[in-house]
C-alpha cells in the first residue's frame, strides 16, 4: 500500500481540507489492513478489471458514507451522464472516488479522473486509486503508482502554481 497527497498550499477550503485528511486516513488504514492486501492479491492480476478492486472498497467506502456511482453531478457539461466511481459531499465541497487499474496511464485514466473534478461543481478533492505496479502478457512491468505521482505532482507545484482548481488530490497505491 502507497500514499501520497497533493495539494494547494495554501487552499481554499481549510476546513474541509481538514475533513477529507480524515477520511483519506481511514481508507488507507483500512488498505493497509492484512485483510485488504490479501483480498487485493486475489483481484489484481493478468486480465483483472477495476470493478474487482472497486468491489473491495466498496463496503469500507459505503460505511464511510460515500454514495456509489452518483448521477447527476455532471448535469450542466456536454459530458451529463458522467459519474464517478463514489462521490461524497464534505462541507461546501465533495470527494470524487476513481479506482483505475489497467487503462490507468495507457488511456490517461488518471488524467480524465483529475479532469472530472476539475469540472465537477460538487467536488473539489480527489481520491484516486491505483496500482503500484501492472504486469502484461510479456511480463513486463509498469510503476504505475509511480507514474501517476510524477503526473499529478504537475498539478501542484509549488513553484510553478500550475493548479488546476482541484484543492487536492489523495493517491493510494494497492
Amino acid at each position: 500500500m502507497r500514499y501520497k497527497e497533493f495539494s494547494k498550499n495554501p487552499g481554499n477550503l481549510p476546513d474541509e481540507s481538514e475533513q477529507v485528511s480524515s477520511i483519506a486516513k481511514r481508507l488507507k488504514e483500512y488498505m493497509d489492513t492484512d485483510s485488504f492486501r490479501s483480498q487485493i492479491e486475489k483481484v489484481h492480476k493478468l486480465n483483472g478489471n477495476s470493478q474487482e478492486i472497486q468491489n473491495l472498497l466498496k463496503e469500507k467506502l459505503l460505511s464511510l458514507q460515500f454514495a456509489s456511482e452518483k448521477k447527476g453531478l455532471f448535469i450542466k457539461f456536454s459530458v451529463p451522464s458522467l459519474r464517478p466511481d463514489f462521490h461524497m459531499k464534505v462541507g461546501k465541497s465533495g470527494i470524487l472516488v476513481e479506482i483505475e487499474r489497467g487503462k490507468t496511464i495507457a488511456n490517461n485514466m488518471d488524467l480524465l479522473d483529475l479532469w472530472k473534478c476539475h469540472i465537477c461543481a460538487e467536488a473539489d478533492f480527489l481520491f484516486l486509486v491505483v496500482p503500484c505496479e501492472r504486469k502484461n502478457l510479456k511480463g513486463q512491468v509498469t510503476r504505475t503508482f509511480d507514474r501517476v505521482e510524477k503526473r499529478m505532482e504537475t498539478f501542484f507545484d509549488p513553484i510553478r502554481k500550475n493548479y488546476v482548481n482541484v484543492e487536492a488530490v489523495h493517491l493510494f497505491g494497492y
